[in-house]
Protein backbone atom coordinates (compact mmCIF):
# COMPACT_ATOMS: atom_id res chain seq x y z
CA UNK A 1 0.00 0.00 0.00
CA UNK A 2 1.44 3.67 -1.21
CA UNK A 3 0.81 6.73 0.59
CA UNK A 4 0.60 5.15 3.83
CA UNK A 5 1.71 6.45 7.11
CA UNK A 6 2.85 3.85 9.97
CA UNK A 7 2.49 5.21 13.76
CA UNK A 8 3.93 3.14 16.77
CA UNK A 9 1.97 4.32 19.54
CA UNK A 10 2.39 6.32 21.97
CA UNK A 11 2.51 9.64 20.01
CA UNK A 12 3.18 12.97 20.57
CA UNK A 13 2.68 16.32 19.43
CA UNK A 14 5.19 15.88 16.37
CA UNK A 15 3.37 13.11 14.99
CA UNK A 16 0.10 13.97 15.50
CA UNK A 17 0.81 17.45 13.60
CA UNK A 18 2.26 15.51 10.55
CA UNK A 19 -1.28 14.32 10.18
CA UNK A 20 -4.03 15.43 8.28
CA UNK A 21 -7.37 14.67 7.41
CA UNK A 22 -7.87 12.15 4.77
CA UNK A 23 -4.20 10.27 5.39
CA UNK A 24 -4.27 6.18 5.55
CA UNK A 25 -2.70 5.00 8.38
CA UNK A 26 -1.16 1.66 9.62
CA UNK A 27 -1.05 1.64 13.84
CA UNK A 28 1.17 -1.05 15.23
CA UNK A 29 1.73 -1.41 18.77
CA UNK A 30 -0.31 -0.91 21.72
CA UNK A 31 -4.03 0.69 22.08
CA UNK A 32 -6.69 0.26 24.50
CA UNK A 33 -10.20 0.11 24.29
CA UNK A 34 -13.27 2.20 25.88
CA UNK A 35 -16.94 2.28 25.40
CA UNK A 36 -19.15 5.18 26.67
CA UNK A 37 -19.61 3.32 30.13
CA UNK A 38 -15.76 3.18 30.44
CA UNK A 39 -15.11 6.44 29.56
CA UNK A 40 -17.78 7.60 32.03
CA UNK A 41 -15.72 5.72 34.65
CA UNK A 42 -12.37 6.82 33.53
CA UNK A 43 -14.02 10.46 33.76
CA UNK A 44 -15.56 9.83 37.45
CA UNK A 45 -12.00 9.06 38.14
CA UNK A 46 -10.56 12.14 36.81
CA UNK A 47 -13.83 14.11 38.59
CA UNK A 48 -12.66 12.84 41.90
CA UNK A 49 -8.53 13.16 41.27
CA UNK A 50 -7.88 9.18 41.30
CA UNK A 51 -5.20 7.78 39.12
CA UNK A 52 -6.77 6.45 35.97
CA UNK A 53 -6.19 2.08 35.51
CA UNK A 54 -4.35 2.27 32.13
CA UNK A 55 -2.10 4.88 30.63
CA UNK A 56 -3.24 7.95 28.62
CA UNK A 57 -0.94 10.65 28.06
CA UNK A 58 0.29 9.82 24.15
CA UNK A 59 -2.28 6.66 23.95
CA UNK A 60 -4.71 5.54 21.24
CA UNK A 61 -8.54 4.14 22.63
CA UNK A 62 -10.27 2.21 20.31
CA UNK A 63 -14.41 2.24 20.38
CA UNK A 64 -15.11 -1.46 20.24
CA UNK A 65 -16.79 -3.60 22.45
CA UNK A 66 -15.52 -6.79 20.73
CA UNK A 67 -17.06 -10.72 20.61
CA UNK A 68 -15.38 -13.32 22.62
CA UNK A 69 -12.34 -15.02 20.64
CA UNK A 70 -13.06 -18.02 18.35
CA UNK A 71 -10.24 -20.98 19.43
CA UNK A 72 -6.59 -19.58 18.58
CA UNK A 73 -7.28 -16.37 17.96
CA UNK A 74 -6.51 -13.24 20.09
CA UNK A 75 -10.26 -11.84 20.22
CA UNK A 76 -13.48 -11.62 18.08
CA UNK A 77 -14.95 -9.41 15.64
CA UNK A 78 -13.57 -6.01 16.84
CA UNK A 79 -15.64 -3.02 14.45
CA UNK A 80 -15.63 0.42 15.48
CA UNK A 81 -18.58 1.27 17.65
CA UNK A 82 -20.18 4.56 16.56
CA UNK A 83 -18.22 7.55 18.28
CA UNK A 84 -20.62 10.03 18.96
CA UNK A 85 -21.50 7.88 22.30
CA UNK A 86 -17.77 8.56 23.60
CA UNK A 87 -18.52 12.22 22.49
CA UNK A 88 -19.12 13.76 26.46
CA UNK A 89 -16.32 12.20 27.37
CA UNK A 90 -13.28 12.64 25.01
CA UNK A 91 -12.84 16.74 25.30
CA UNK A 92 -11.48 15.86 29.08
CA UNK A 93 -9.49 12.97 28.05
CA UNK A 94 -7.85 14.77 25.13
CA UNK A 95 -6.52 17.61 27.94
CA UNK A 96 -5.61 14.71 30.09
CA UNK A 97 -3.27 13.64 27.26
CA UNK A 98 -4.59 10.97 24.97
CA UNK A 99 -3.85 11.76 21.20
CA UNK A 100 -5.52 9.06 19.14
CA UNK A 101 -9.19 7.70 19.03
CA UNK A 102 -10.53 5.02 16.46
CA UNK A 103 -14.28 5.17 16.21
CA UNK A 104 -16.45 5.49 13.30
CA UNK A 105 -19.21 8.28 12.43
CA UNK A 106 -18.30 12.28 13.22
CA UNK A 107 -17.84 13.75 15.76
CA UNK A 108 -19.27 17.00 17.53
CA UNK A 109 -18.02 20.48 17.04
CA UNK A 110 -17.03 20.21 20.95
CA UNK A 111 -14.72 17.47 20.32
CA UNK A 112 -13.59 18.72 17.22
CA UNK A 113 -11.94 21.94 19.25
CA UNK A 114 -10.36 19.49 21.64
CA UNK A 115 -8.47 17.66 18.81
CA UNK A 116 -7.21 21.00 17.98
CA UNK A 117 -6.31 22.50 21.23
CA UNK A 118 -5.01 19.44 22.70
CA UNK A 119 -3.49 18.15 19.33
CA UNK A 120 -5.17 14.94 19.11
CA UNK A 121 -6.15 12.90 16.21
CA UNK A 122 -9.86 10.90 15.93
CA UNK A 123 -8.79 8.26 13.00
CA UNK A 124 -12.03 5.98 11.62
CA UNK A 125 -12.15 1.91 11.05
CA UNK A 126 -14.46 0.91 8.42
CA UNK A 127 -17.56 -0.01 10.09
CA UNK A 128 -18.82 -3.52 9.23
CA UNK A 129 -15.41 -5.48 9.03
CA UNK A 130 -14.93 -6.54 12.78
CA UNK A 131 -14.19 -10.06 11.62
CA UNK A 132 -11.02 -8.42 8.96
CA UNK A 133 -10.11 -5.82 11.67
CA UNK A 134 -9.80 -8.52 14.48
CA UNK A 135 -6.71 -10.58 12.55
CA UNK A 136 -4.95 -7.39 13.14
CA UNK A 137 -5.10 -7.66 16.53
CA UNK A 138 -2.55 -10.16 17.53
CA UNK A 139 -3.00 -10.19 21.87
CA UNK A 140 -5.90 -9.01 23.71
CA UNK A 141 -5.88 -8.50 27.53
CA UNK A 142 -8.51 -7.08 29.81
CA UNK A 143 -6.81 -4.81 32.05
CA UNK A 144 -9.91 -2.83 33.46
CA UNK A 145 -13.67 -3.00 34.41
CA UNK A 146 -13.52 -6.52 33.63
CA UNK A 147 -17.50 -6.17 34.65
CA UNK A 148 -17.98 -4.54 32.06
CA UNK A 149 -18.12 -7.71 29.65
CA UNK A 150 -17.14 -6.89 25.76
CA UNK A 151 -17.44 -3.28 27.27
CA UNK A 152 -13.90 -3.62 29.83
CA UNK A 153 -10.95 -1.84 29.14
CA UNK A 154 -8.76 -4.35 26.80
CA UNK A 155 -4.92 -3.46 25.82
CA UNK A 156 -4.47 -4.66 22.90
CA UNK A 157 -1.07 -5.38 20.27
CA UNK A 158 -1.91 -4.46 17.21
CA UNK A 159 0.31 -4.72 13.77
CA UNK A 160 -0.80 -2.81 10.74
CA UNK A 161 -4.05 -1.77 12.21
CA UNK A 162 -5.58 -0.23 9.17
CA UNK A 163 -7.25 3.37 9.81
CA UNK A 164 -8.02 6.80 8.25
CA UNK A 165 -7.46 10.57 10.01
CA UNK A 166 -11.02 12.25 9.87
CA UNK A 167 -9.93 14.88 12.34
CA UNK A 168 -7.00 16.71 12.44
CA UNK A 169 -4.98 19.14 14.66
CA UNK A 170 -5.82 21.95 11.85
CA UNK A 171 -9.59 21.53 11.63
CA UNK A 172 -9.68 18.97 8.88
CA UNK A 173 -12.70 16.89 9.07
CA UNK A 174 -12.84 14.25 6.22
CA UNK A 175 -16.71 13.74 6.05
CA UNK A 176 -17.04 17.65 5.58
CA UNK A 177 -14.70 17.32 2.70
CA UNK A 178 -15.73 14.31 1.18
CA UNK A 179 -18.94 15.99 1.00
CA UNK A 180 -17.95 18.88 -0.53
CA UNK A 181 -15.80 17.07 -3.16
CA UNK A 182 -19.25 14.87 -4.53
CA UNK A 183 -22.19 17.95 -3.82
CA UNK A 184 -22.99 19.19 -7.70
CA UNK A 185 -22.45 22.72 -8.52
Amino acid sequence: MENVIRLAPPLNDEIVATLKAGDRVLISGTIYTGRDAAHKRLVELLDRGEKLPIPIRGEIIFFVGPTPPPPGRAIGAAGPTTSYRMDPYSPRLLAEGLKGMIGKGARNQEVREAICRYKGVYFAAVGGCGALLSQRIKEAEVVAYDDLGPEAIRRLRVEDFPVVVVNDIYGGDLYEIGVSRYRKS
